[in-house]
Order: C-alpha cells, then sequence, then structure tokens
C-alpha cells in the first residue's frame, strides 16, 4: 500500500519523499470544480508538494491512501523551491496540492492557487483563511529562539532577538537561507517588523545580525534545529514546533520567546490551479484539516491546531501568553521579492 523512499535532501525542513506510483484511472466525473463552471474528472492519483518533515508527512500520507485507496506522489523540498515550481509549471501543473509553507509565502504565490473552502473551515478561525480562499491555515507557527542547554549557561540565554547582536554569538548562530527556508523568511520578516523604527524599517538590524552570522548559513531549516541540538551551534532561530519535537524528546536544548515579540503566521495548504488530480487535492485538504490529523500532529509534533475544537495540551503555552509584534502578513507576502533582495545584498556587501 505504501512504500516511502528516504535520500538527503538539504531542503527546507529536510523533507524526504514518500512515494507511490499508480497509473490507474478512473473515467466517471466529478460534478464540481475550481469555479463549479465545468466538470473534473475523477482519478486514482494525487501529488503532494511538502516542506514538512518525512517523519510528519509518512503517516498522514500513509492513512489518506488506506482510508481513500487515492495513490500519492510526494515530491519534498523547500518551501522556496516548490513555489517556484508550482510557478514555472503554472501552463502543465504537476502537482495538485501545496502542503506546507508559511502562509505569506502561498499568499505571495496565491496567483497560481485555486480558491476553495473547505468543510471544516467552521470550525477555523477566520485569521487562519485567506479572504479570497486560496490557502487555509493548517497550524500558527511562533517562531523562537532556540538554545543548547550544554553550550549556553542559564544566565547567557539570549532572550531577545536584540541579544543575538552580542559578539560572543559570533558564529555560534544557526539561520537558515531565508531565500530557500519559508520558515527563515518569516523569522526575517520578524525581525523587520520588531525593529523596523529602530533604523531603515529594520534593515540596520538586520544588516548587523548578519554580520554577527560570521558568513555562516545553514541551507535548510532542519540544519537550525539539528545543529542546536547536535552542539555544531549555541543557539538558533526556529519554529515553536521544531524546537518542541526535541524538548518532548529529553534533550538538552530550550527555547525562548523573544521579549521584543515574535510571528505567528500559520502553516498552509493549498490546491494548485489546474490540478490534474483536483478532486483528490480536495480530499486531501480536507483530511489535513479534521480533528483527528490536527490531534495528531499536536500530539505527535507539537504542531498547535487551527481548530478551535482541538484542545492543546500542557506542553505548549497559550498563545495570548506570547508576545507578538505586529506581523502584516498581506505586506511581507507583497514585499516578499524586495525583503529577498535586500538581504542578497547585504550577503554580497552592497547594503
Amino acid at each position: 500500500m505504501f512504500t516511502a523512499c528516504t535520500k538527503k535532501d538539504d531542503k527546507d525542513n529536510q523533507a524526504q519523499p514518500a512515494q507511490q506510483t499508480g497509473d490507474e484511472k478512473d473515467t466517471e466525473n466529478d460534478n464540481t470544480s475550481t469555479d463549479d463552471s465545468a466538470e473534473t474528472a475523477v482519478t486514482n492519483n494525487l501529488v503532494i508538494y511538502s516542506p514538512h518533515k518525512a517523519d510528519m508527512i509518512n503517516p498522514i500520507v500513509k492513512e489518506f491512501q488506506e482510508t481513500t485507496g487515492i495513490k500519492v506522489d510526494v515530491v519534498a523540498a523547500g518551501t522556496g523551491e516548490l513555489l517556484k515550481r508550482v510557478e514555472s509549471e503554472s501552463n502543465n501543473p504537476l502537482g495538485d496540492v501545496m502542503w506546507g509553507g508559511g502562509a505569506e509565502s502561498l499568499n505571495a504565490f496565491k496567483e497560481y492557487f485555486a480558491p476553495y473552502e473547505s468543510e471544516e473551515a467552521k470550525a477555523i478561525n477566520t485569521v487562519f483563511i485567506d479572504r479570497e480562499k486560496t490557502w487555509t491555515g493548517t497550524s500558527p507557527l511562533p517562531m523562537v529562539i532556540m538554545y543548547n542547554k550544554k553550550l549556553v549557561k542559564p544566565e547567557d540565554v539570549p532572550t531577545s532577538w536584540g541579544d543575538l547582536l552580542d559578539e560572543k554569538w559570533t558564529g555560534k548562530i544557526a539561520y537558515a537561507d531565508p531565500t530557500r527556508s519559508g520558515s527563515s523568511f518569516t523569522i526575517l520578516a520578524t525581525m523587520l517588523t520588531a525593529y523596523k523604527a529602530e533604523g531603515d524599517d529594520g534593515w540596520e538590524f538586520i544588516n548587523n545580525f548578519y554580520k554577527n552570522l560570521d558568513g555562516k548559513l545553514t541551507s535548510g531549516s532542519s540544519g537550525v534545529y539539528k545543529g542546536v541540538a547536535d552542539g555544531e551551534y549555541a543557539v538558533g532561530l526556529t519554529l515553536e514546533k521544531a524546537a518542541m519535537e526535541y524538548i518532548n524528546a529529553g534533550a538538552e536544548v530550550g527555547m525562548v520567546y523573544p521579549s521584543e515579540g515574535t510571528s505567528s503566521a500559520p502553516d498552509a495548504i493549498a490546491v494548485i490551479k489546474g490540478a490534474k488530480n483536483e478532486v483528490n487535492a480536495k480530499k486531501f485538504l480536507e483530511f489535513v484539516l479534521t480533528a483527528k490529523t490536527q490531534k495528531f500532529v499536536l500530539d505527535h509534533f507539537a504542531s498547535r491546531p487551527v481548530r478551535d475544537d482541538v484542545e492543546m495540551g500542557d506542553n505548549l503555552i497559550k498563545m495570548s501568553e506570547i508576545k507578538l509584534v505586529d506581523y502584516d502578513l498581506q505586506w511581507v507576502s507583497d514585499n516578499k521579492d524586495n525583503i529577498v533582495k535586500k538581504w542578497k545584498d547585504i550577503v554580497i556587501g552592497k547594503y
């Protein structure tokens, strides 16, 4: 029923392909399409693009396959790479659904996604759903500072973004390349927001932050939390859920919500416009948003639910207790290209 091919991938979150192939087709037609104006062929296949880690992808895809009988291929890579792929394939989509990646990243590419309102939307706060219904949030993603308890004394734990500019952290900070990692891009935009009044709309802070990285960037998000947990770096900037997985597993790591405030833009899912297996893409979107799947990812991957009817455990603090910056998701997505360009300018010394 299900096989997982594991190969190394240095992209965002180090997801590894879970692959299943099949050529069977069902020639019946579904009575709906994205705009309800044409019929969409029902198939027995689905191609998922996802930056999620393999240990999260595999059990959910396996359950979906066994429940529906639909055969699934997973293309696993970084958020940025997959979105560029969706864009380049827009005249002939090879993927059906984008599962994962920050909402602001998907929002920047929303012209390539088909509007669709989930049947589960009634249980989801509207703040997690795009107004045009091109994407639906699957999990709020607070960004945190993760640290190695063996390398960082309790009195030295950085409690703010600003603490990361201290020279004692020079070359000891794990941070993924934001041109490739969706979560790292969100962190970049979060720091910009936190320091937008401190000089050049926050870019002065970002320039100083980059200098303290001492030229070190990980190629993907997993390089951050793995690097901190393994002691390669003292501190790292990452997703709450990534740090919590290590904490729950008993690793000698801790995490901090920066005192200036952090962001909590949701991870999201979207149906690719013109998808060859559109009906199945919608079925998978519905499956991911069910209470059962939301509870599963909360219990196993410390991934906060977007549903109001899924209770939080005691291992995560309430969102109301986390200080947030005034993160403008629309502004970030509208200005993504400019933000990336300025970051590249800093890296090559043009700033």
